[in-house]
């Protein structure tokens, strides 16, 4: 495996930042959110007012991943304005800025799939599984059912270390932290406030419209970045360390990254976040470049990278077998400790 910096050199031309087309797609899916929430406000139909709270969540995501271009500083070449965009796209998610560049930009992106730091998705061993409360054992099994990715996000992400997080998952206490928590709080009650205005003005059911127009937009987007994120890093194929010097010599930019191919064009309308290699070997590449860059990551580094084709019956095998790992087996295992994977291959 070529060295980072060498890989990261191929893709020099390729990162070309371009400010009008940031603000052109910012505009695009705000547009699109507030058109969406609107529908959900006004239509008569119930089933309508549902289909435009689903709609508006994956809105919530499209607008999520341009703010995570931005927390990145690879939306503009411009880096006050780049905080400032994060902190705008990030509102309609609920996502304090600083509180997000920290547990994404410095723990995931810098210690990918290294266990007792990167706590995204971070699979527990049978030792730890076993010594979980049933409580905690019923949660562990939701997540990974396939059906939980929502659920762990909204839970274990955005409530316990994003929104006003304790000093517990976050000790590091930082006035910014607490100011985007507040920015995040009231865009929320915003929201909420004028959809409840909404409600007493056209005489609708108030619990309706919160409904269909606040908490299912909210929830549809935990569970799009949560499963975003899952089918990031979770496959039969992509390893977990828990030896510092093992993991770096595994190149985790590379090894632990799955870039998952959809069919119809799907992964354009999440702004090519799939392909997601090319994020993890240079994170200053634009989100309307990553596709190019991946591209040509996989023509130099055959076999290196994991592609897989998506279907559902892939995505629930994968939950079958990827419940908990073994570290010295290197490999995935069930909630009994049995092998599910074959083991990974040691790194000289």
């Amino acid at each position: 495996m070529p060295h980072r910096k060498v890989i990261r050199g191929w893709l020099v031309p390729i990162v070309q930042r371009q400010t009008w087309r940031a603000f052109a797609l910012l505009a695009i899916d705000y547009a699109l959110w507030g058109a969406l929430v609107t529908g959900a406000v006004l239509a008569e139909a119930l089933w309508l007012k549902v289909l435009c709270g689903l709609a508006a969540g994956f809105v919530i995501g499209r607008l999520f991943i341009i703010g995570h271009d931005a927390c990145h500083q690879s939306l503009t070449e411009h880096r006050q304005l780049n905080k400032w965009l994060g902190r705008i796209a990030f509102l309609p998610s609920l996502t304090p800025y600083s509180l997000w560049d920290v547990g994404h930009n410095v723990v995931h992106h810098g210690y990918t799939n290294l266990k007792g730091v990167d706590f995204v998705w971070e699979p527990l061993t049978a030792t730890e599984f076993q010594a979980l409360s049933p409580l905690q054992r019923f949660m562990q099994r939701l997540y990974r059912s396939g059906w939980g990715p929502g659920f762990y996000y909204m839970i274990e992400i955005w409530w316990k270390r994003e929104f006003f997080p304790s000093a517990s998952h976050m000790p590091t206490r930082r006035a910014i932290f607490t100011l985007d928590s507040l920015l995040a709080a009231a865009f929320g009650l915003l929201w909420l406030g004028v959809v409840l205005a909404a409600a007493q003005f056209t005489g609708q059911s108030a619990w309706t419209l919160v409904l269909t127009a606040v908490l299912l937009p909210f929830f549809i987007w935990n569970c799009m970045i949560g499963f975003v994120v899952y089918v990031h890093h979770t496959h039969v194929r992509s390893q977990w360390h828990d030896n510092k010097a093992a993991w770096a010599k595994a190149a985790p930019f590379v090894s632990t990254t799955v870039h998952l191919i959809f069919p119809l064009r799907i992964g354009a309308l999440v702004h090519h976040i799939m392909e997601h290699t090319a994020h993890h070997v240079d994170m200053s590449v634009p989100l309307y470049k990553l596709k190019q860059a991946q591209k040509l990551l996989e023509d130099k580094l055959p076999g290196r990278i994991i592609i897989q084709n998506f279907s559902w019956r892939w995505y629930f095998d994968t939950a079958r077998k990827c419940k908990l790992y073994d570290f010295s087996r290197r490999c995935w295992t069930d909630f009994q400790g049995r092998p599910t994977s074959d083991p990974a291959p040691l790194h000289a």
